[in-house]
């Protein structure tokens, strides 16, 4: 158990900003709508999943659309209000939330509603990461219901996705609500039981996210090597370093979809990545050949000072190293690859977990 405070929150959106491959919304503008919420409301309790008790109802939230919009529409209290409107239709409270992604704003979206309601969050996610799509969540690969759900605007408009054959409607039908809100929108899902969030939920991101935080703002400090601080904290490996220079990308769909060409530089030098993306980055090839593919992370950071840089924010001349790291064991398995492998994505490209 620890406290989200203010103090920690820049921490948590550099590491999230990493683990997140390029998307799950701009974390700096989610530290600051979290550190906003704090200061009013009051710091945030984090449990660990098997620090809940065992009658909790633990609500899944998260932001839906396309990181482009994002930076552009900021969201206020969206989070709440799908968070009221959830447990307004089933009738149950929640006592804790959880995140959606432990990637880029998402990773602190809980904050805000529980803050707001005086609730804890619970120190785990349904990702690991960050995912384009609403059904590709550990939770959901694993049988916790996705439905029903509700979708809330800035507006005041709020939806509830009732009931759906599978989760990949689910995804459909609240990606359609959330174009229609301007493709920024906030979701809540019906309560969880402790026994769902300790068997699907993959554990200790959060509080992953802010050590990755800690270690690359005290490499800074100490004049060290940011990205071996990284790969200390989160044992993974370089992949590429060299020079944007292009990016082609576009907002459809409700999502950032696109491909980022980096010239290499120092051992890199005569060789060239290509990355696609669709809000998160989803596979690299160096030079043609692919080093890497969803579901494992292929994070994009700052060279020289580690930190990240989301596909949104990508742009001609930035210096970056892309980094690997392996997915978490729930995404492995054949339910998970089925949903987030990179034939889930259309690549016609089998699955070979990266080596460290």
């Amino acid at each position: 158990m620890w406290q989200a405070t203010e103090d920690v929150l820049e921490s948590i959106a550099i590491g999230a900003g990493i683990l997140g491959t390029g998307g799950g919304g701009n974390p700096y503008i989610g530290q600051l709508r979290a550190r906003q919420a704090i200061k009013k409301w009051g710091p945030v309790t984090v449990l660990t999943p098997e620090e809940l008790p065992d009658d909790a109802r633990v609500v899944c939230v998260g932001g839906i659309g396309a990181p482009t919009v994002g930076i552009e529409k900021v969201r206020d209290l969206q989070s709440y209000h799908a968070l009221r409107a959830i447990e307004d239709y089933t009738g149950e409270r929640a006592t804790a939330l959880i995140s959606n992604e432990i990637g880029g704003s998402n990773s602190v979206e809980p904050l805000i509603p529980a803050a707001r309601a005086g609730l804890p969050v619970v120190d785990a996610d349904g990702m690991g990461r960050a995912f384009p799509e609403f059904q590709m969540k550990t939770f959901f690969v694993y049988g916790v219901p996705c439905c029903p759900m509700a979708v809330a605007d800035e507006k005041g408009n709020s939806a509830i996705v009732r009931e759906t054959i599978n989760p990949a409607w689910a995804e459909r039908l609240a990606r359609a609500l959330t174009i229609q809100m301007g493709c920024v929108a906030c979701y809540a899902v019906a309560p969880m039981t402790s026994e769902q969030v300790r068997r699907t939920a993959v554990p200790n991101t959060l509080s992953l996210a802010r050590d990755l935080g800690d270690a690359v703002k005290q490499a800074r400090d100490d004049g060290d090597d940011p990205l071996a601080a990284i790969l200390s904290v989160c044992p993974g490996k370089v992949l590429f370093t060299g020079k944007v220079v292009d990016v082609d990308r576009r907002t459809t769909a409700g999502f950032a979809r696109g491909t980022l060409t980096i010239d290499g530089l120092e051992s890199c030098s005569g060789s060239r990545m290509v990355i696609e993306f669709q809000n998160e980055n989803l596979i690299a090839r160096r030079d043609g050949e692919i080093v890497c593919t969803v579901p494992d992370l292929i994070c994009a950071v700052a060279t020289d000072l580690g930190e990240p840089v989301t596909t949104e924010l990508m742009r001609y001349g930035l210096r970056v190293t892309i980094l690997g790291f392996p997915a978490p064991e729930l995404w492995i398995s054949p339910e998970g690859l089925a949903v987030a492998g990179p034939q889930a994505f259309g690549y016609e490209t089998d699955y070979v977990r990266l080596s460290v």
